[in-house]
């Protein structure tokens, strides 16, 4: 009799939890969006390399009738962004602000959205180990798919004060799949809690193990160390790979991609032009490598990316801009003014 009683309370509190579930997604579902963007990548082929057009997909979430948060891996090198709503109406928009290492992103409509369906952030701290989560994206571009699980576990990375090598995240087995990044994770009081971010994985496939960017760090960076998209994906040299390429100094960042039309590219700045591995990692050589900006040094010093985050978050659009930087052997600079 016991073991009866035990069965049905399982089974009524299972029944009772899809039932809110399903009340929570239909009132957060509206928020989400679907992210299409194009960017210019190198392709090799016969050994001739080219640059290509290639699209790609990610998720997002409107937190107010203008802007959405997605995740960086997503827009920090579009060139053309399109936002899909869930009434099937596109709208284009730009990045706003990208941090990579915390992987998260602000990108904006060039045309708000009026009445807008928003989320609000939940305080992610609060967040246990066994918690239930859910996420709303488009794995594989079946938009507004749900995909529920638990708390995992949550990663702590903050090294020092300067916004550029923070990060923290939590872990789920919730499934994750290519076009779900950028997407929400939320609690069961329908609060986002994350930012979907990426997977560990051997197959390719998801495995259950995937990771979301914490909201209280995406609340960080984005509303008090916000800092503006310049359009460029570089890679930082320290140690041997400074060697190799001469860096005159402690470090610097070598310039992977430009965004066509951004404010970089329009100050001068080149991105490479040839794919290499390096120590096991892919890189394009052939670009500029930036020094400094507005005559702070580069250096993955807490000091120097502090002065850079200061930099960045009082960095107006009518400011004079200034990069020094390294081509073709000779240190040369560029200027917006």
């Amino acid at each position: 009799m016991k073991n009866t009683c035990f069965l049905i309370f399982i089974l009524l509190s299972s029944f009772c939890t899809a039932q809110d579930l399903s009340k929570i997604y239909e009132t957060v579902n509206p928020a989400v969006v679907v992210i299409f963007t194009q960017e210019a990548k190198l392709e090799s082929n016969g050994g001739i390399t080219k640059t290509v057009t290639s699209e790609g997909l990610g998720s997002g979430f409107m937190v107010s009738e203008s802007e959405i948060i997605t995740a960086s891996h997503v827009v920090d090198a579009a060139e053309t962004l399109r936002v899909k709503f869930i009434d099937g109406e596109v709208r284009s928009a730009k990045v706003i602000s990208t941090f990579k290492s915390a992987d998260v992103a602000l990108i904006k409509l060039d045309i708000p959205k009026k009445n807008a369906i928003t989320v609000s952030f939940g305080d992610s701290d609060q967040v246990k180990i066994g918690e239930q989560v859910f996420i709303v994206g488009a794995p594989f571009g079946y938009s507004h798919s749900l995909s529920s699980g638990y708390v995992s576990g949550i990663i702590k990375n903050k090294l020092g004060a300067n916004p550029f090598t923070q990060s923290e995240f939590i872990q789920t087995d919730a499934a994750i799949n290519t076009g779900n990044s950028g997407g929400p994770m939320f609690n069961m009081k329908g609060e986002v809690i994350g930012v979907v971010s990426q997977i560990l994985t051997k197959s390719g496939g998801f495995e259950g193990i995937g990771f979301a960017a914490t909201a209280n760090i995406t609340k960080n960076l984005i509303a008090n160390n916000r800092t503006p998209w310049l359009g460029f994906d570089a890679h930082p040299l320290t140690g041997k790979t400074k060697r190799f390429f001469n860096v005159p100094q402690n470090s610097g960042l070598l310039v992977q991609r430009v965004v066509f039309g951004s404010v970089l590219h329009k100050m001068g700045l080149l991105g490479g032009d040839t794919e290499v591995v390096i120590d096991g990692q892919k890189l394009i050589i052939g670009g500029d490598i930036i020094l400094a900006f507005n005559n702070i040094i580069f250096d993955l010093t807490d000091d120097s990316l502090v002065k850079l985050g200061e930099l960045g978050k009082n960095l107006k659009t009518t400011d004079v801009l200034e990069l020094k930087v390294l081509r073709d052997g000779k240190i040369i600079t560029l200027k917006k003014d």
